[in-house]
């Protein structure tokens, strides 16, 4: 059997068993140092995530391996509290930050990459282990976060190609 054909910008998403792990991208028409310097700052991401209600550093800036960004969101309706530790930091190419607290240990993954035409191709990975009552919604918090996710990279274009 083949497998269905997705749209450029979704990749597929796997829960339940193994966890979620969610992989958007986006191609956007601006160059990748723009792309990257805009969407690696955790104060911007109040611009275009819409789950994101406050950035807090601790310590305080500028960005670095180590350093923790508290970040209060809203999803599915519920406060989310949660501390983001930086794990990688590659300016341009790379940026993984993740969290080891609450139902949802989580890691997120932005990568650029030069697209034809001068622009930039971004993704977007969240990648986590649910632990207790959490495996069990984990396939909704996945279609949840990819909806979610489409909609912020789209905010993220509209932001950097205005």
């Amino acid at each position: 059997m083949h497998e269905p054909r997705l749209a450029p910008e979704t990749v597929p998403v796997r829960s339940a068993q193994v966890g979620v792990d969610v992989r958007t991208e986006i191609e956007i028409d601006r160059p990748r140092s723009e792309v990257a310097e805009y969407a690696s700052n955790p104060d911007n991401s109040l611009t275009w995530y819409s789950n994101i209600k406050s950035v807090e550093w601790n310590p305080a800036k500028p960005l670095a391996v180590g350093s923790r960004i508290v970040f209060v969101a809203e999803f599915l309706g519920k406060r989310v509290d949660y501390i983001y530790e930086v794990r990688e930091l590659e300016p341009g190419r790379r940026f993984v930050m993740g969290t080891r607290e609450g139902h949802l240990p989580m890691e997120t993954t932005y990568e650029w990459e030069d697209a034809p035409g001068g622009g930039t191709r971004m993704s977007l990975r969240n990648r986590g282990e649910p632990s207790g009552f959490s495996r069990l919604t984990a396939p909704i918090v996945a279609r949840a976060m990819r909806r979610e996710n489409r909609k912020d990279l789209g905010r993220l274009k509209a932001l950097l190609e205005a």
